[in-house]
């Protein structure tokens, strides 16, 4: 009951309420889009295709079927999803830091962020031309399309291209007008929509006795005990101590308390799964080219095939990149050294530690500690799913790099929310210390 009250507190903040019913419509938008054909592909034969086990839509390019809701095995018109902007994000993200044009707009404050956020669009238009063609070739591969050929292609990119830029235009207005970040509820809603289906995929293998009823109750208790791994490390947080020197003007005195700097385990988010799980698209592109232009076609095979994504190899490649994007993110979110100085500015300081270039330095040593173990714990929980797979039969295949995201951008959102209500000062619905941070 005083869950039902404090949920129903929400609607009445008006500011929150048409927030959420922003974010809702645009999700309800993005959902229809993934049921509307693409032009020219014969989506029956696309099915039938598929289903019995074709591999050029396949394997690790399963990640961009989970990123746009499975509109790209069904041949929909929003196929590629948000995955053309958060590859052009990632390479925006890196040139800022190693093209010296790019790092000068990075210091430049709102400005720099809007000619950044225009190239990060026109790399997105880019790479949604380029990721739309491959599709279309890989369709034309399969034999998938109604009437092949260049009229075909021409209309097939265009549509895609113009669908993909309106989904990054959805994004962005979720994140300017709605709750939570627009790429990640994109996804997270993509990733749930799946569910209802993995469900009753599992139901019915073990009605026809291809899956075992306690292998189906393992499956269930190990991803029960994933996630709430997952809200346990995501609410964990190193607390450092921070003291304000007392200041008297006039007769009033100031400062003299005693506050906290939070760090999270996981700093960076789900971005740096999101990131890595983009990165290793680059080989199943590749392999889909070379695929269809008949070259290399033993190794195209063995990469698009879905025993690569369960690979020793591949997994490690994703623990390594997850550890390297977490580190990443982190210079984005923390920069120790302006965060010394403004707390220098305003009197203060962490008990023991000389102000300026040694709080810096300790609060670089804190988060190279803490982000090894975000990083460790991203990466980890991102493989192991991968791994059980080749061991545990099951009818749907939930990555960890899924269930981090919905798990992770679902705790966002509701932390969101709840900063509402206690700002408005409304009991916050998670109170009552459910979602009290647990690691200090």
């Amino acid at each position: 009951m005083v869950l039902i009250r404090n949920l129903r507190n929400i609607f009445f903040i008006p500011e929150l309420a048409r927030k959420l019913v922003f974010t809702l419509a645009v999700l309800i938008v993005y959902r229809i889009g993934s049921y509307i054909p693409a032009v020219g592909v014969d989506v029956v034969f696309l099915k039938q295709t598929l289903e019995h086990g074709s591999q050029v839509l396949g394997g690790v390019l399963s990640y961009l079927d989970m990123v746009s809701a499975g509109s790209l095995s069904r041949g929909m018109l929003f196929a590629l999803g948000i995955s053309p902007y958060i590859t052009a994000s990632i390479i925006m993200q890196f040139m800022g830091f190693t093209v010296p044009y790019f790092e000068q707009l990075m210091k430049e404050g709102d400005y720099g962020y809007k000619i950044m956020n225009q190239y990060t669009r026109y790399l997105t238009l880019a790479l949604s031309i380029s990721y739309s063609t491959g599709y279309a070739a890989a369709l034309e591969a399969m034999g998938a399309v109604i009437s092949p050929g260049f009229g075909f292609r021409f209309v097939f990119v265009l549509s895609l291209t113009v669908a993909s830029m309106f989904i990054m235009w959805m994004g962005e207005q979720i994140s300017l007008m709605g709750i939570g970040n627009g790429s990640s509820m994109l996804i997270f809603a993509s990733i749930v929509a799946q569910f209802p289906n993995d469900a009753i995929q599992t139901v019915n293998a073990v009605q026809t006795g291809s899956m075992h009823l306690f292998v189906a109750f393992f499956v269930l208790l190990f991803y029960l005990i994933l996630t709430a791994a997952i809200v346990y490390l995501e609410k964990g947080e190193r607390k450092i101590p921070v003291q304000y020197a007392r200041r008297v003007v006039g007769r009033k005195v100031y400062g003299g308390q005693s506050s906290y700097i939070p760090f999270k385990i996981n700093t960076s988010g789900v971005m740096p799964v999101i990131f890595a799980s983009s990165f290793l698209q680059i080989p199943s592109i590749l392999a889909g080219i070379l695929q269809w232009a008949g070259l290399f076609k033993g190794v195209a095979a063995a990469i698009l095939s879905t025993g690569w994504r369960t690979s020793f190899l591949y997994n490690l490649l994703q623990f390594g990149l997850i550890v390297f994007f977490t580190y990443f993110y982190t210079e984005l979110v923390y920069n120790p050294v302006k965060l010394a100085d403004q707390m220098k500015k305003s009197g203060g300081f962490v008990p023991g530690i000389r102000p300026g270039k040694s709080t810096a330095d300790f609060f670089y040593y804190i988060l190279t500690r803490v982000g090894l173990l975000g990083a460790l714990y991203l990466g980890f929980l991102s493989v192991l799913p991968n791994l059980m797979y080749r061991f545990v039969y099951m009818p749907f295949f939930l990555t960890g790099t899924s269930l981090l995201i919905a798990v992770g951008v679902a705790l966002e959102f509701a932390s969101q929310v709840e900063s509402y209500l206690i700002e408005r000062r409304y009991e916050g619905f998670l109170s009552a210390g459910r979602m009290k941070n647990k690691v200090q």
